[in-house]
């Protein structure tokens, strides 16, 4: 891609905060299911607005606004989100009421609201934004098929300036527990402290949203560059190695060129078994952090991993929290973002410093 794209704003909400992650003083949880912490949305949203909208909607608006915020921007050309489930607080909500009022008398909110792409549209609503507005939901790798194309956008719409990007996802009360049924979350006590250490199988999840304002133009608002992007919907570990030496040279980078992976791991003993052998191998010199056991997983936390990435290079400041290995890097001018889920939609994002 011959275009370089730059992050000229990001924002994000999780289960921590930025400080509890740069201040090192994160958050312990003691369940395997936990909520992203609370925001003042009325700040940034009608409170009448605010009345009709889910968790998701939320968190993807508010933080939409503040990378809008961030560069400078009113309008962006394009939104673009990435959500693995969608609202499913007013799935379940319309569900219930089917069963409620026997499908009869049903209110049509909980279902409008209810698509996957509502995010986007209240997005576009809120910033009278009429420009290219696509939502993608590929599970795990919805924030990547939403970041590839944000960078198609720019390849292939040469009046392309700006593109709004995210991934958001959010828990919900009957169906988000379901994942206990066929083992992906830990059962028995938990601690998401020592989640990476576990041996057993399943892991932690949470929600959470992040956006990011990208652009073509590189301004004194810029921080970093996203470099590329590229998803595999099964690879086998003999291929993984392989595969990201690929698309690190495609990159004009060597193994011993970059300087942090941010890796996906999340205590799942049946499936980590992808990182151990990249910890031990190919980035067994390269500085390996870790993220899920701060913020859970879902299937847009990736987007999460981006914003991470984003403010190491812009804060030039590397969390011990987050660390894997004791490898030291004083300034990371490269970062390889890899993550799998359940063995499946393996992605690879590079980023890069101004």
């Amino acid at each position: 891609m011959d275009r370089k794209i730059y992050i000229n704003g990001a924002a994000s909400i999780s289960a921590q905060t930025e400080e509890e992650i740069f201040l090192e003083n994160a958050k312990v949880f003691q369940e395997n299911i936990f909520p992203a912490r609370e925001v003042n949305y009325k700040e940034h949203i009608k409170p009448m607005m605010l009345r009709r909208m889910s968790k998701a909607i939320k968190m993807g608006l508010l933080t939409a606004k503040q990378a809008l915020t961030e560069a400078g921007i009113d309008i962006p050309d394009s939104i673009i989100v990435g959500t693995g489930e969608g609202c499913k607080q007013d799935t379940e909500k319309f569900l219930e009421n089917i069963l409620n009022e026997n499908e009869q008398f049903l209110t049509p909110t909980a279902f409008i609201q209810s698509t996957h792409n509502t995010v986007g549209g209240q997005i576009a609503l809120d910033l009278k934004c009429s420009g290219y507005n696509m939502t993608y939901t590929q599970n795990s790798a919805s924030f990547e098929s939403a970041l590839i194309d944000a960078k198609l956008q720019f390849t292939e719409d040469m009046e392309t300036r700006c593109v709004l990007v995210g991934g958001v996802d959010e828990l919900a009360k009957t169906s988000t527990p379901f994942y206990n049924l066929d083992g992906q979350l830990k059962g028995g006590k938990i601690n998401s402290s020592e989640v990476l250490e576990s041996q057993s199988g399943g892991t932690i999840t949470s929600e959470g949203a992040a956006f990011f304002l990208l652009s073509e133009i590189r301004t004194q608002n810029s921080y970093a560059e996203i470099v590329d992007c590229a998803i595999y919907r099964i690879i086998s570990e003999d291929k993984l190695t392989e595969e990201i030496s690929w698309f690190l040279k495609k990159n004009d980078l060597d193994i011993e060129d970059l300087d942090v992976v941010i890796l996906g791991n999340n205590g799942d003993s049946r499936y980590d078994h992808y990182y151990d052998q990249l910890q031990g191998g190919i980035f067994k010199n390269t500085l390996q952090l870790g993220y899920k056991h701060l913020v859970g997983d879902y299937n847009t936390v990736t987007a999460y991993a981006c914003w991470l990435g984003a403010e190491i290079l812009k804060r030039n400041i590397i969390p011990q929290q987050l660390k894997l290995n004791a490898i030291s890097v004083k300034k990371p001018k490269s970062i390889l973002i890899y993550n799998q889920y359940l063995g499946k939609n393996h992605s690879l994002t590079l980023l890069r410093s101004l």
